[in-house]
């Protein structure tokens, strides 16, 4: 089982499943949402989240083409996105788990949108000018 909250500790959660998927996000939005140059997130098994404390303290953004950005109202911790057409494809940032979450990043999307003033690492891992594709 995995662990994590906000900065703040008003939101705790426990992911009861491994994570299915992670990669980089280099999209505006993401830059925007995060002040850096790229989002990493994990896909999580459909139904594994429970958030155990702070429920109240949740609040989201919800883009019109997007998937909802949920984050904490008190600190502003970016905690999670979360499928508008279904609320159970969810993908935690990683970087609000406690310890390792298990997984690396297997891909990098958006790439057409990265920020020039960070060049994406050569890794090996694949790089998609939009969204991944489902299959990846």
């Amino acid at each position: 089982m995995l662990t994590g909250g906000c900065l703040c500790g008003g939101v705790r959660f426990e992911v009861t499943e491994p994570l299915v998927s992670a990669g980089y996000c280099h999209c505006k939005r993401c830059q925007r949402r995060t002040g850096t140059a790229a989002s990493i997130s994990g896909r999580i098994v459909p139904g594994s989240l429970r958030i155990t404390s702070g429920e109240e303290l949740l609040d989201s953004f919800d883009p019109p083409d997007g998937f909802s950005k949920v984050y904490c109202s008190a600190c502003g911790s970016a905690l999670w996105s979360r499928s508008p057409q279904d609320p159970e494809v969810i993908s935690v940032r990683l970087g609000v788990f406690d310890g390792d979450p298990g997984i690396r990043p297997g891909y990098h999307q958006y790439v057409a949108y990265a920020a020039p003033w960070e060049p994406i690492p050569d890794d090996g891992l694949p790089r998609f000018p939009e969204g991944r594709p489902p299959n990846v």
